[in-house]
């Protein structure tokens, strides 16, 4: 007999709203992922449809959305500006869940980009300086002759780079998922409406 393989579906089932679902299983993700909790998977796309995808780090959940910082003339960057659309996927491989997210993104305000520039570690920052993401790179010697470079050039105060900025995705979809036992897995979406609910919606595993 079938026996009860449920484990998330009720707690997703009762949530009115997924935003506030995420943060919960946010939360209970820091106490039991080893590393990263906050490592989401970013796809993104040129104007023509050609997909890419990367682990990225969000660093902010806020009424926005989820926020991220990068390089704006990196493959990604240059897609975000492009491309608005994109995806995130966040794996919590200790609970057994994961939350997929569809919607659009924008560029966050220069004082919010350079208050988070601030609190980074001061090698991160001259590494923003040398790191001409996503391009060609001879050898590592010259990554680390750059860094070096960089160091001595700003033995003071570092300044953020004209190019590194942060995203902030605004969600229109949010899909829960619950691993379960025989692969009858818990699904659940949720999609914005205009007037700031959001409709549920179980799915077939």
């Amino acid at each position: 007999m079938l026996e009860e393989v449920s484990r998330g579906g009720n707690q997703i089932e009762q949530a009115p709203d997924p935003l506030a679902l995420f943060d919960d299983w946010f939360e209970s993700a820091k106490r039991s992922e080893l590393n990263d909790p906050n490592a989401m998977a970013l796809a993104t796309a040129t104007p023509g449809g050609l997909p890419s995808v990367r682990i990225v780090l969000m660093k902010r959940r806020d009424t926005r959305g989820f926020s991220f910082f990068t390089n704006r003339d990196s493959r990604k960057g240059h897609e975000l500006q492009h491309n608005t659309h994109v995806a995130l996927c966040f794996h919590w491989k200790s609970r057994q869940r994961q939350v997929r997210i569809e919607g659009t993104i924008a560029e966050l305000p220069p004082g919010e980009v350079d208050a988070y520039f601030r609190q980074r570690h001061r090698m991160s920052q001259i590494g923003a300086w040398a790191s001409q993401q996503s391009r060609p790179l001879a050898s590592r010697e010259e990554l680390i002759a750059l860094t070096r470079e960089y160091e001595a050039k700003f033995d003071g105060e570092v300044p953020r780079p004209p190019y590194w900025t942060g995203f902030v995705v605004k969600p229109a979809t949010l899909e829960f998922w619950q691993e379960c036992e025989y692969r009858l897995h818990d699904r659940f979406t949720f999609t914005s409406n205009p007037d700031g609910t959001w409709t549920k919606q179980r799915l077939y595993p």
